[in-house]
């Protein structure tokens, strides 16, 4: 495993969420530009024998797949990013480095709630999601 240096970002902060029944979000504190890594966080993959025992909690709608037999709890604020199915932000899972980045697909501005597809980042997936109770900011849904 390589070792990254992971500094907290500046660019955005958590409030209450736009969304109906989301709780928390994450939120721009500057504009932030297509493209942009937006943040880096620290992921910490479960091991294999506890995958099954995770699945079966609460834990289920806050971690992330880390290959098709485990997941990986993110921390920093990637736990906090709502679902959209017209995401402003994408997220990438870099495996060997232990780390999800979260990076702008649109020009983001100041105070604007930050959204990703919860259906591995894929901005166009429209595929029903796991977690029932959500609804999904501006979709319509």
């Amino acid at each position: 495993m390589t070792i990254t240096k992971i500094n907290p970002s500046n660019k955005i902060y958590i409030s209450k969420s736009l969304i109906l029944k989301a709780g928390r979000g994450v939120f721009a504190s500057k504009f932030i530009k297509k493209g942009e890594v937006v943040e880096q966080c620290p992921a910490f993959v479960l091991p294999k024998k506890d995958y099954p025992i995770a699945k079966k909690t609460i834990l289920r709608n806050y971690y992330f797949m880390w290959g098709k037999i485990t997941s990986a709890i993110c921390f920093g604020y990637g736990s906090y990013y709502n679902h959209s199915y017209k995401p402003n932000a994408t997220y990438k899972k870099k495996i060997k480095e232990k780390v999800i980045e979260f990076i702008a697909i649109k020009d983001i501005k100041k105070d604007e709630e930050i959204t990703v597809n919860y259906n591995y980042g894929k901005p166009d997936d429209k595929s029903s999601l796991w977690i029932k109770e959500i609804k999904s900011f501006n979709d319509g849904l």
